[in-house]
């Protein structure tokens, strides 16, 4: 049993750490030099619980096609979900409830700065909607994602303080101008949606998604504001050995510049992630390992607040989420707009 001095002790220490103290309780001598067990092993979940049943009710898997894609957490009772924009990438889009039930949805609003989708689910349905809390934890503090089910699925460590991660969203080409002033393909970078979509060198790139373009920095600035894991239309002059020129569309998909630099072993370390890694206007950075159909549910901190959404696994033991504070305004925007829209 923990003697009276430890529990006054205790008072004074973080909730994870007397967690901690208590699962070591009772160990040998020996044991204590033994190498500690992973912060998120069953046990350590198990303790966590407690803290996210707070918004049981309140997190959907998120399906696009016949496969799950992301979390979705809860925003309003008639039916508005909050989820990771750039993986919804097929029809039909379904979420799945706490409950089981499986249910059709539809995009309402989005938000490309951010990458997050709104989704609507009609129905006559008791939704519970989280409540989202304004205050950032400082660095080191702990934090637990959460499921479907409101279960623990990882326990992180806030790594750095909030900051904005500009997009390195890339189409994998590189241009110059051709004697009138067009963009044409001077080189294609390997693994990238250039590359992918058959670009090859001498091609003219004439318009984008119907948009005719005549220069090359306007090829470029055009590129510029597309995001990694979107798609873009381009339509592409290529002559062939006949020097007869063919005019076709191809569909291409917009890379992040960091995965399509990094090496074999560098992809096998970090392991599976987000098609869009970068691109946020601030993200708070926790260690927890998380699949990427993983984001798009709810961050809590060790007291029970939503204190954000998980928006990206980015690395090994690196993931981002979007604070309540931007999450917020971000809200209330998109039900506006998803609202009018529907009267």
């Amino acid at each position: 049993m923990v003697n009276s001095s430890m529990r006054s002790y205790a008072k004074k220490l973080p909730f994870v750490l007397i967690v901690m103290m208590l699962a070591t309780e009772g160990q040998t001598a020996r044991a204590q030099f033994e190498p500690l067990p992973r912060r998120d092993n069953a046990s350590m979940m198990n303790l966590v619980r407690p803290v996210t049943e707070k918004i049981s009710g309140s997190v959907v898997q998120v399906y696009s096609g016949d496969r799950p894609v992301a979390l979705g957490t809860i925003v309003a009772e008639d039916g508005f979900i909050l989820t990771k924009r750039s993986e919804l990438s097929g029809d039909p889009i379904r979420v799945r409830l706490s409950d089981g039930q499986l249910l059709p949805a539809r995009v309402a609003a989005v938000r490309r700065s951010n990458d997050l989708a709104m989704l609507r689910i009609e129905g006559d349905l008791a939704l519970k909607p989280a409540k989202f809390a304004g205050e950032i934890p400082p660095v080191a503090s702990f934090v637990v994602s959460v499921g479907r089910k409101s279960n623990p699925i990882g326990l992180g460590v806030i790594g750095a303080k909030p900051r904005r991660i500009s997009h390195q969203g890339r189409l994998g080409v590189l241009l110059q101008d051709d004697r009138t002033g067009r963009a044409m393909v001077r080189g294609v970078f390997p693994d990238s949606g250039a590359e992918a979509a058959g670009l090859k060198k001498g091609d003219l790139i004439v318009a984008i998604n119907g948009r005719k373009e005549r220069s090359r920095l306007g090829v470029i600035e055009t590129l510029r504001g597309m995001f990694p894991g979107e798609s873009v239309r381009l339509t592409i002059t290529r002559n062939d050995e006949a020097e007869d020129s063919t005019t076709m569309d191809v569909d291409a998909s917009i890379r992040d510049l960091n995965v399509m630099r990094e090496s074999e072993s560098d992809a096998r370390v970090n392991g599976p992630r987000n098609v869009r890694l970068s691109g946020f206007d601030q993200v708070m950075q926790h260690d927890t390992v998380l699949d990427p159909d993983e984001c798009g549910g709810p961050l809590m901190d060790i007291k029970g607040n939503v204190i954000g959404i998980n928006i990206a696994r980015a690395g090994r033991v690196v993931s981002y989420a979007l604070p309540a504070s931007l999450i917020l305004p971000e809200m209330v925007s998109m039900l506006s707009e998803a609202r009018s829209a529907s009267r």
